[in-house]
């Protein structure tokens, strides 16, 4: 599955106010794993930035002044989103502004969601984490995900910490299962050494599970064991793992 994690940068907070987006931010994810793709750049938004936006991103008019225009990187960012899931933070912001870019740009008036299924990742903390903080900068801390290099927002650092967070948000145990003809299928919540003996199990999982087991060491032991730390630092108590 491609999941594009995506962040914006703009001149101020309302699009019906016709501000503009001035940055854009995406980093591809292929099975929850990145891969290294990325789109980003900066925009000319042909008009003043407020100063409250200037604040949080640093980003000025002269500095954007030789910038392209949204008209002209409109057709390589639809390429890249298309057939993809948008992951981002407060979805409801950037696909307002995304949208508003694309209805001046394009006759056919096709929103972004035309293009691409939406994930909202601060509906999802909501869901997960009811009642707490769940900003971006709040979930970094809950999932210990280091992001001291950001003093201010920017649309592909915002875009790469998030892609950290919603990996470390979503990291239920997957579990791999072969079929005969050796493919893989990865799904989640599932066992398939019971399924092996589970006589309404398709034909090619009726079988005894085998499993070849890679004792881990040295590095691996290291990074282990800092993870067990911070699971147990979040939950204020010993891991399953170590009781």
């Amino acid at each position: 599955m491609k999941q594009i994690v995506l962040d914006t940068e703009t001149t101020g907070l309302s699009p019906d106010e016709g501000h503009r987006i001035i940055e854009i931010g995406c980093v591809e994810l292929i099975a929850r794993k990145p891969t290294g793709n990325r789109f980003h750049v900066y925009l000319n938004p042909e008009r003043e930035i407020d100063q409250g936006a200037i604040d949080v991103h640093g980003l000025d008019n002269a500095f954007l002044s030789d910038k392209p225009r949204f008209s002209e990187i409109c057709a390589d960012f639809l390429d890249f989103v298309q057939g993809a899931e948008l992951v981002i933070h407060n979805a409801a912001f950037d696909v307002g502004f995304l949208n508003a870019e694309l209805k001046r740009v394009r006759s056919d008036s096709a929103l972004l969601e035309s293009y691409c299924s939406i994930l909202d990742t601060l509906a999802l903390a909501r869901k997960m984490h009811p009642g707490q903080r769940n900003s971006l900068d709040a979930l970094c801390k809950r999932y210990d995900i280091d992001n001291r290099h950001r003093d201010l927002h920017g649309a592909l650092l915002d875009a790469e910490i998030l892609a950290d967070v919603y990996l470390a948000m979503t990291g239920g145990q997957m579990l791999l299962l072969l079929d005969d003809g050796g493919q893989g299928h990865a799904t989640a919540g599932t066992n398939p050494a019971a399924q092996s003996n589970n006589p309404s199990a398709p034909a090619n999982m009726r079988r005894s599970a085998t499993f070849r087991v890679i004792p881990c060491e040295g590095e691996e032991l290291l990074h282990h064991e800092e993870k067990l730390d911070a699971i147990d630092r979040y939950c204020g108590n010993t891991s399953a793992w170590r009781r």
